[in-house]
């Protein structure tokens, strides 16, 4: 299982293999095809209301963390069809978040090769 994360705003590479957009909205400013995504899963994202929340304060990061890992064990049927899709393949997870340490594809990455703990 190869999981790689790219920020949407930088520039497709033949090593991402596939690009799966994880993020409830699309990029601003970003058009379809300087994206070059592959497929959009939106609903593994947090919640509209979590990500609301959340609105990438450093200092609710521990939170945000916990919470949004509490969604994703109540998203199994999502979480596996990602999780099928990445047993296949090398995949390359798109997110939009400025903070490339603090953001939400991190922590669905750490949850998928089982390294987020019970958090």
């Amino acid at each position: 299982m190869t999981i790689r994360l790219k920020r949407a705003y930088e520039a497709a590479d033949k090593d991402d293999g596939v690009r799966l957009l994880v993020e409830r909205l699309w990029p601003r400013g970003l058009t379809k095809d300087k994206a070059a995504i592959d497929e959009w899963f939106k609903d593994i994202s947090p919640s509209p209301a979590l990500r609301k929340w959340y609105s990438h304060d450093p200092s609710k990061w521990k939170e945000f963390r916990r919470r949004y890992l509490d969604e994703l064990r109540d998203n199994p049927d999502e979480v596996e069809r990602l999780r099928a899709r990445v047993k296949r393949e090398s995949v390359t997870f798109i997110y939009a978040a400025k903070d490339e340490e603090r953001n939400s594809a991190v922590v669905l990455k750490e949850y998928l090769e089982g390294k987020a703990g019970k958090a």
